[in-house]
């Protein structure tokens, strides 16, 4: 596209040579804008102006065909609007390389006036604890919240948000993440979405927390795709009674695609792990993340189990038990299962009746406890002396005798999968927040 100078050359010359003096929209057709929408303006009749104006535009970055998209930009004084508007956006954090972007993308805030609009949104966010550092960024990811009104919209959201139980200390955090939640109505949008998720089980308390993480589920829509991923979770097979507790550990599986998610990984635990519909199904309530997790992930620890001959059957069953094993690194479960088997001697009968051994730090937790029960001589199952709290093992080294064993330990989190190991795999070099699933150390 030819600059703006060359086409101001190519209007001179053609003045010269003519006895009628060219309108700016003239000049303006010249540069290919169409200037249809702005001739109930009140406008500059000079066609320097005009091209002043333009000229700005360009320098920010703009295109004619940006221009063509919103042309009422040309209709701001440069002095009295752009000039002004520009210089407070730079003040708050917009950068000046990201300016042309942000006007491209929120062409009325040129209108706005820097003391009547924008300083007043400023300052009510900063009121809700954005820091003052963030401004800028929230404003770039919601340039909208300039047009909404300080008392309208905003502030009922907010009030809302904090009558169901969200901390009124992480508002801020929470528009910083997902300002686009300032601008929902609460009867139409965030009501709605937080009654029927209080209808699958989820008490407001659990949703607040939510909430407070991950506010970006205000922005799943409830029609389209929360209520239907729902209906499939059910459809699968997870237990209405259990819904609550799949959202709580895993808030992303309800705006995901989870019909086409749910159905390949069904039918790949069926194919390659032999677990029926049925035990997927108790996979999908013990661990919700599954659904995301890269196939390819999945098989390196079920072949690790294969490998040490234990049965197809038993891994299924291993896997069905205590679903976390397949988000495990091999390399962590080669060295427990090495101490289990050379310095403990113990039988794989016992790795197939208490899976979670593998989830459980080596180093923190298996060997000091084990030396503990060596140096007074107790004998006792794997979940007797992992599955309890330091305090609990204690008061068990203590007693005279050997107390009966819960079932393991409860895998109820909410939010990133948090496990052995440090890695972060995925299939996707860009995987978002849905599809990575984190290997951190689990405090047990």
């Amino acid at each position: 596209m030819k600059c703006l100078r060359s086409h101001g050359v190519l209007f001179k010359a053609a003045k010269r040579g003519s006895s009628t003096e060219l309108s700016f929209c003239d000049y303006l057709k010249s540069l290919g804008i169409i200037p249809d929408e702005l001739e109930n303006l009140e406008l500059p009749s000079t066609v320097e102006v005009m091209r002043e104006r333009a000229e700005l535009l360009q320098k920010l970055g703009l295109t004619f065909d940006d221009i063509n998209d919103y042309p009422l930009m040309l209709g701001c004084s440069v002095r009295k609007n752009m000039i002004p508007v520009l210089g407070y956006l730079e003040k708050i954090g917009i950068p000046r390389s990201k300016m042309g972007e942000f006007v491209k993308n929120y062409p009325q805030v040129l209108h706005c006036s820097v003391v009547v609009e924008l300083a007043p949104v400023s300052k009510f966010l900063r009121g809700l604890d954005v820091e003052k550092q963030d401004i800028g960024y929230v404003l770039q990811k919601y340039p909208e919240v300039l047009g909404f009104k300080l008392e309208g919209t905003m502030s009922t959201s907010v009030a809302y948000l904090v009558s169901i139980g969200v901390s009124p200390r992480d508002i801020g955090p929470m528009v910083t993440q997902y300002p686009n939640f300032l601008g929902m109505r609460v009867g139409t949008m965030i009501k709605p979405l937080i009654d029927s998720l209080v209808s699958a089980g989820l008490p407001k308390k659990v949703l607040a927390r939510m909430i407070e993480k991950r506010a970006y589920i205000l922005g799943y829509d409830l029609e389209e795709t929360v209520k239907p991923n729902i209906d499939f979770m059910i459809s699968f097979g997870v237990r209405k009674e259990a819904l609550a507790s799949v959202i709580a550990q895993y808030p992303q599986i309800l705006g995901l695609p989870l019909k086409a998610k749910m159905s390949s990984q069904q039918y790949f635990f069926n194919l390659k792990l032999k677990i029926d519909p049925q035990g997927f199904a108790q996979v999908v309530e013990r661990m919700p993340q599954i659904v995301s997790l890269n196939q390819h992930v999945i098989m390196k620890p079920v072949e690790f189990l294969l490998g040490w001959a234990i049965p197809a059957g038993d891994v299924a069953k291993m896997v069905v038990k205590c679903p976390q094993l397949l988000a495990l690194l091999v390399e962590l479960m080669k060295n427990s299962y090495y101490f289990f088997k050379m310095e403990m001697g113990r039988q794989l009968k016992e790795l197939v009746g208490f899976p979670e051994y593998f989830t459980y730090s080596l180093e923190s937790r298996i060997k000091p406890r084990y030396q503990r029960l060596q140096s007074k001589g107790i004998r006792c199952s794997l979940a007797w002396f992992l599955n309890c709290s330091d305090k609990r093992f204690e008061e068990r080294l203590q007693a005279d005798y050997i107390e009966t064993e819960s079932d393991g330990p409860s895998f109820c989190m909410g939010g990133k999968l948090d496990l052995p190991g440090t890695q972060v795999f995925s299939d996707e070099e860009d995987g978002s927040d849905d599809e990575v699933l984190y290997r951190h150390t689990i405090a047990l």
